[in-house]
This record gives structure tokens, C-alpha cells and sequence, in this order.
């Protein structure tokens, strides 16, 4: 691979036509200001945009005032559409593809488009983005040295605990794509079988109710037994050891106080224990020790 890196273009210079090929290009996760400047050149010259949803692309392209036409192509329509987009690349067109947000190729059809414009000899390339895993991952608190992103977890329970089970001893931070009326659920199976690993549970991320709350898995799916949020959710969850990371004694004193105002010293251990994924003896020597101060 050459280390040589495109100049970017200068000010006043004429917008560069699209090559004929096919263009992966990132889109936001929710902040319209996220896009590059890049991606809105190539998305305005481009031939053809083949996007999930042409009403959710339709609010980006409106928003940069964008007037190239829009193909739908998605789980639904790939196999037929796809033999088209790859026709209209053979004849020296330029397409883009997108998906509703984010890179495309992350949980949607667009794989196979690369795969068949690649076994053509055709032109493939990509103009990185945002992307709600990574963007969750960083945000989360937990090792970013290595992950694996595992997308959406089976809807069947049984299906859903095989698929941790395989994924239990992976060293490296899970990230799971996610929707709120499973989270509860799917929480809870993370708890039995990780562990009482550390995890973040991020939502809306980009937009103006943004949130991550992290925590153990214990304490996670105990918040959101009952609690569905809104808006797309991405779970991360740390690798496995690091549920026995330390945490400041300071910092387990302080929860304890907390927690000791309301329950017993027995059910506060137990509450903070789950809460940091400490072990629970650690945490009661540390609460009578409080106690008796």
C-alpha cells in the first residue's frame, strides 16, 4: 500500500466529477454536521445514490441540497437491485452507496454490493464516517486496544445465550448493536453469562439527548428491567478480566456511605459489589470497616 495521501482540494477550485466506481460513503449517525466535505461532493456528482430508505437519505440530501436520484437498495430488494447498480457501474457511471446512517456495510445489505462490484473488476472505494460502534467505544470507558463488533444479538432467548456463550472468552471489548424493547432482556442474558462484567449502554449518540450510562452488567440490566429507553442503543462490554479492575478505594468508601444510608451493611456490599464488578468479600471488609468507624 503507498503511503502517498491525496491533497486536499483548495478553495475555489472547480468540485471534482465522481469516477465511475462504486463509492461506500459514510454518513452521520445523527449530527448533520458530521458529514465530510468529501462526502457531500461525491454524494452531489455521483450518478446514483443507492441508499436503505430514500425518506431518511432525503433529509441529508435536502440538507446539503443534494439533487442526484436515489435507488432504494436493502434487505428486501438486494438480489434484484444489485445486478442493476452493478450494470450501471459497467457502463461508467458513478454510485454511491449509504445507508440510513452511518458506514455502510455495518448491520445492512451493502457487503454484497462491494463483494459483487469486486468479483466484476470494478472500482471500489470508501470515504470513512462516522459509525455508532466505534463512536460508543470511545465513549465507554473500556479498553479500545482490541474489539470485536458482533451487531445485533439473536431475538430468541436461546439463540441470544448460545451466541454469548461463544463470545465469553473472546479477549477483547463486545460491542452489540441493540433495540430498547430487547435491551432488558438481553442485558440480563449478558449478566448471566459474562459475568459481572464492567459495560456502557449508549443511546442517541450525536444527537441532543445523548446518553451513556456505564456500570456493571449487573447493575445495567437491573436499571433497564423495566425501564425502556428511546432511540438507537449500542451496548459495549468490557473484555474478560477486566470485570476485577481496580477501583479507588476512595471512590468505593463513597458509594458505600451512600449506600449504607439506606440498606443494611449486607445489601449495601452487595448493591456495590454488582454496581462495580468488584469482588463482594473486598466490598464488605471495606463497609465494616466503615461501619465500625
Amino acid at each position: 500500500m503507498s503511503d502517498a495521501v491525496a491533497e486536499p482540494k483548495r478553495g475555489g477550485s472547480e468540485p471534482q466529477q465522481a469516477t465511475a466506481g462504486l463509492h461506500v460513503v459514510a454518513t452521520p449517525i445523527g449530527n448533520l454536521g458530521d458529514i465530510s466535505a468529501r462526502a457531500v461532493e461525491t454524494l452531489r456528482s455521483a450518478d446514483i445514490i443507492a441508499c436503505e430508505d430514500s425518506r431518511v437519505t432525503g433529509k441529508l440530501l435536502k440538507a446539503y441540497d443534494i439533487t442526484t436520484k436515489t435507488k432504494p437498495y436493502h434487505d428486501h430488494n438486494a438480489d434484484a437491485v444489485r445486478p442493476w447498480l452493478i450494470k450501471q457501474i459497467q457502463q461508467g457511471k458513478s454510485v454511491a452507496l449509504v445507508s440510513d446512517a452511518g458506514t455502510p456495510l455495518v448491520s445492512d445489505p451493502g457487503y454484497k454490493l462491494v463483494r459483487a462490484a469486486i468479483d466484476s473488476d470494478l472500482p471500489v472505494t470508501a470515504l470513512p464516517g462516522p459509525m455508532a460502534a466505534v463512536t460508543a467505544l470511545v465513549l465507554s470507558g473500556l479498553p479500545t486496544d482490541r474489539f470485536l463488533f458482533a451487531g445485533f444479538l439473536p431475538t430468541k432467548a436461546a439463540a441470544r445465550r448460545s451466541t454469548l456463550t461463544d463470545l465469553a472468552a473472546v479477549p477483547a471489548t463486545l460491542i452489540f448493536y441493540e433495540s430498547a424493547r430487547r435491551l432488558g432482556a438481553s442485558l440480563g442474558d449478558m449478566a448471566a453469562i459474562l459475568g459481572p462484567r464492567q459495560a456502557a449502554v449508549a443511546r442517541e449518540l450525536t444527537k441532543l439527548f445523548e446518553q451513556v450510562v456505564r456500570g456493571s452488567l449487573v447493575a445495567l440490566q437491573e436499571r433497564y428491567a423495566e425501564n425502556r429507553p428511546k432511540g438507537e442503543i449500542v451496548i459495549v462490554v468490557a473484555p474478560p478480566g477486566a470485570e476485577a479492575e481496580t477501583v479507588s478505594e476512595a471512590a468505593l468508601e463513597a458509594m458505600l456511605r451512600e449506600a449504607l444510608a439506606a440498606h443494611s451493611l449486607r445489601d449495601a456490599a452487595a448493591a456495590v459489589a454488582a454496581a462495580t464488578g468488584q469482588p463482594r468479600r473486598r466490598i464488605y471488609e471495606i463497609a465494616l470497616r466503615l461501619r465500625d468507624a
